[in-house]
């Protein structure tokens, strides 16, 4: 016979039975215990502690298995001070009977010392509840003046609709004396859209709940371990965060010696973690359900269709929604797509290789070619790897007109490492071509060129079906070929022949989709026309790829041809032409999101130099650094001759003239590129520059020896050691031979005007020399041009004590720039740009250290341990070559790092 439930307050259920008859189980009114190595999560609980405090009635704690919610609502629940009464109920499946259900919620309520009426009643059957029960519960409620939050934990295991629609109908008219806390793995039936609607929800998901790189560390150390800041943040991208998943790594680790290399090498498929996802979440499944889950793992994310090709059905649709619904580590990512949890994923890859040897290869094959056909070209192309199809793979990379995404775009060093894998012995030309254009993507010049020769020796006719594709590739890499060899004529040519096969109406649509193709060819083109030194005919070819569409996969060349176009207007004397043009590189790079190491050091290297034109040598040290760090400076010859040359001017500017010539003494040789002209004739500008300082005119002059052809900067600094030599005649004779601006700008003038100058004082003629100065120092102010004053020699200062200073040379009394003259010195180090990078935690620990924080208190900041931070500030010291804190900040401000 059924029986009321009872209970006094305070005295908890004792003695109390359910309306079957059962005894009402108190413990399950306990607020489970949290361990001592929990690690509060004070963005989740401040969140909750807000919603409970305003007007929402609903919290809803909703995550997968695993992923902490009891323990996150347990461990609020132990505050002091709580917005209301808090009455804690876990639900167990028996509760789906409302009778039942409703009798442990007054139960619950007695036990927290919630004074029920006497007259509220208390169900008398299992199935059912007398409504006007809930409704005295509600007025009850409703007239509170301390709100009852009650927490319903594991109300997943809810699902019967009559309970849903008494909480409902209690929930909406207890008003404010009542907030409801939901934990649960899965959507409660309760009309969550109103709720929503009204503003009177809080949803605290399982991405909320994912650990923290941060978190990550606290937990590690709350275990007694201690990992890198690089192995904690792997260990939390490889588990995603999940809370279970990162303990039972973490516990797992403990046994081991070497915890670190344990966490980065274990296998997954065979530790706990495996077990507890295996058990708690894919066995819960049906079996449909598991098999979807097993095939769909080989993926990073699945369509409903694709899910449907790998399991041969048609449910992929309604099995993923569930799935998601039940928060069973899938999550739907947006436009019908889905995702799983990668720690789980991992598992079933291991589990499905166990059931089904073979299979995953398979799949790899059929997942290729769905996502292809589906014009998914670049996520089709590592399944077409894995299951090995590398000629599927290489022809339809080609076919799709898609080779040029090797060279830029976001995915290129991830492609190129895809097809490095590609077997030597896969046959075609389409294979050839994908070779060719990996081994020119990392300036394998002559590795290249062979595989291009191969592919074209064996590519049918051009006139073929399907065949111009393939041609067009061919064209295109020679492009890129005869820019790398910086071969102007065979990038003409083969750039003739692309624009002719790129015209056929058969590629139209294809070219459309990839605009780098044209942009690439267009870019390589001015880039060895550059090489060549024919400036006008490569600004022409850099200035239509610069128009060419924004798009990621046209971000790369653009950024590439600014970068040309800054050379060429350095080069050609117009130094603010050429920090506008690097600068606008910058800002595409960045609004691009092309990373650092993709990028080209051209624009860098501008800005360098023109920071040294201005004397503004910490920016230029600055730019040299970053120029230094890029990977294309190591790759490409000229950029890393380019460098040399802004380095040895920059120890020049900082008076160290000898150094000067000994770093452009070590400006290596390439077998394959030959070194352009006007490179060379830069190489021998610094090199007089820097014999001149020393006091060597004729080793200046042989420097320069045979470029009178090389441009006016020659001709001027040729002029100058003749000056240096005592022949003022023979000077003006070759400034004489000096044309007209020709087009070159205030650098190159600056610097002639000055030569002039001196020969004329030489000569006797102050007056003109004074005049000659002064013009000079109108046509820098605009450009902020200081260096060719501070090259000039001890003349120009003695010019000017003799006289009235003629003008102010942008914001600075002109006989202020030789106030700032260094003075020669041949042997005494100079400060060094930084040769490594700091890493992302060094700069944080950096950014402390500048707002004078202890070693102790950055350790608690950055939740590191004091001998991290320790480990951190010696890196720190050796990377930026100091000694101490101050000198490091300092210098760490020099180089813009703060």
């Amino acid at each position: 016979m059924p029986h009321r439930s009872r209970g006094s307050a305070r005295e908890g259920a004792a003695g109390a039975l359910t309306p079957n008859g059962e005894p009402v189980l108190a413990a399950r009114f306990a607020v489970p215990r949290v361990p001592g190595v929990f690690v509060r999560r004070r963005r989740v609980t401040e969140r909750l502690t807000r919603a409970l405090s305003g007007p929402g009635r609903l919290v809803l704690v909703n995550g997968p298995a695993g992923a902490g919610k009891t323990l996150l609502v347990a461990d609020w629940a132990g505050r002091p001070s709580l917005p209301g009464r808090l009455v804690w109920l876990t639900v167990e499946s028996g509760d789906n009977d409302p009778g039942i259900f409703w009798a442990y919620v007054l139960e619950a309520l007695r036990h927290r010392g919630v004074a029920l009426p006497d007259g509220i009643g208390s169900p008398v059957r299992p199935d059912g509840v007398d409504d006007l029960l809930l409704s005295r519960l509600a007025a009850y409620l409703n007239g509170r003046t301390e709100p009852v939050i009650l927490v319903l934990d594991e109300f997943e295991r809810m699902s019967a609709p009559e309970v849903a629609e008494g909480l409902r109908f209690v929930l909406h008219h207890a008003g404010a004396g009542l907030r409801l806390v939901l934990v649960s793995r899965t959507e409660p039936l309760l009309p969550l859209h109103r709720y929503r609607a009204a503003g009177e929800v809080t949803d605290i998901r399982g991405a909320d709940l994912a650990f923290r790189p941060e978190e990550t560390g606290v937990l590690v150390r709350r275990h007694g371990m201690s990992l890198s800041d690089e192995g904690i943040r792997k260990l939390t991208e490889r588990t995603g965060g999940w809370a279970a998943g990162l303990r039972l790594c973490v516990l797992a680790a403990q046994r081991a010696e070497d915890p670190e290399r344990f966490l980065k090498e274990f296998e997954t498929g065979q530790s706990a973690v495996a077990d507890f996802l295996l058990s708690e979440v894919l066995h819960t499944q049906s079996v449909m359900s598991q098999d979807l889950l097993l095939r769909i793992s080989v993926c990073a994310r699945v369509h409903p269709a694709l899910a449907d090709a790998l399991t041969g059905r048609e449910d992929g649709g309604p099995v993923l929604a569930e799935l998601e619904r039940a928060n069973a580590f899938v999550e739907r990512i947006g436009h019908g797509w889905y995702r799983l949890h990668p720690l789980f994923a991992e598992i079933l890859r291991a589990h499905l290789n166990t059931r089904h040897p073979g299979l995953e290869r398979a799949l790899h094959g059929v997942a290729a070619r769905w996502l292809s056909d589906a014009g998914l070209l670049m996520e089709a192309l590592p399944h077409a790897a894995d299951a090995g199809d590398w000629t599927f793979a290489a022809d339809r990379l080609v076919d799709d007109l898609a080779i040029g995404q090797l060279f830029t775009g976001l995915g290129a060093d991830r492609l190129g490492e895809l097809f490095t894998a590609m077997p030597s012995s896969v046959p075609g030309p389409a294979a050839d071509l994908v070779r060719a254009a990996c081994a020119l993507a990392r300036y394998d010049i002559d590795r290249g060129l062979t595989a291009l020769s191969r592919a074209e020796a064996h590519l049918p006719p051009a006139d073929a079906r399907g065949a111009s594709a393939a041609h067009l590739s061919c064209a295109l890499l020679r492009v890129l070929a005869g820019r790398l060899l910086g071969s102007p004529e065979t990038a003409e040519t083969a750039g003739r022949r692309a624009e002719e096969i790129g015209a056929r109406e058969v590629l139209a649509e294809r070219l459309e989709a990839h605009p780098e193709i044209r942009t690439l060819r267009l870019a390589a083109l001015g880039s060895a026309r550059l090489r060549a030194g024919r400036f006008g005919a490569a600004r022409v070819a850099l200035s239509a790829a610069v128009e060419a569409p924004a798009a990621p996969s046209t971000a790369l060349p653009r950024q590439d041809s600014l970068e040309c176009l800054a050379l060429i207007d350095f080069l050609e004397g117009w130094p603010g032409r050429a920090e506008a043009h690097a600068r606008q590189a910058v800002v595409e790079a960045e609004r691009s999101g092309v990373p650092s190491s993709a990028r080209t050091s051209l624009g860098q290297l501008v800005l360098a130099a023109v920071g040294i034109e201005r004397d503004e040598l910490a920016s230029a040290r600055t730019h040299v650094h970053r120029a230094a760090l890029s990977p294309s400076c190591s790759r490409d010859p000229v950029a890393a001759a380019w460098l040399t040359v802004t380095r040895s001017r920059l120890l020049l500017a900082e008076g160290s003239p000898a150094r000067a010539l000994r770093v452009l003494g070590g400006i290596p040789e390439s077998p394959s590129t030959e070194m352009p002209s006007w490179l060379d004739a830069q190489m021998a500008l610094a090199a007089a520059t820097a014999h001149t300082a020393l006091g060597r005119p004729h080793a200046a002059a042989e420097a320069l020896a045979g470029r009178s052809d090389a441009g006016p900067e020659c001709v001027i600094a040729s002029a100058r050691a003749r000056l240096a030599s005592g022949d003022e005649e023979g000077a003006r004779s070759l400034l004489d031979t000096l044309r007209g601006p020709g087009g070159h700008g205030p650098a190159v003038t600056v610097r002639a005007l000055l030569v002039r100058a001196e020969t004329a004082r030489g000569l006797g003629d102050e007056a003109a020399a004074r005049h000659l100065v002064a013009r000079a120092l109108a046509a820098a102010r605009p450009e902020r041009l200081a260096r060719p004053f501070l090259e000039a020699g001890p003349w120009l200062r003695e010019l000017l004590d003799r006289g009235p200073t003629p003008r102010r040379a942008h914001g600075r009394p002109a006989t202020g720039l030789f106030a700032e003259l260094r003075t020669v010195d041949t042997g005494e180090p100079c400060p060094v740009p930084v040769t490594e990078p700091l890493s992302e935690r060094e700069r944080e620990v950096l950014g402390r250290l500048a707002q004078t924080m202890s070693t102790d208190e950055i350790a608690a900041e950055l939740f590191l341990s004091v001998n991290t931070v320790k480990t951190h500030l010696k890196h720190i010291y050796r990377k930026l070559a100091v000694t101490r804190r101050s000198e490091a900040v300092r210098r760490a401000r020099e180089l813009d790092l703060l």
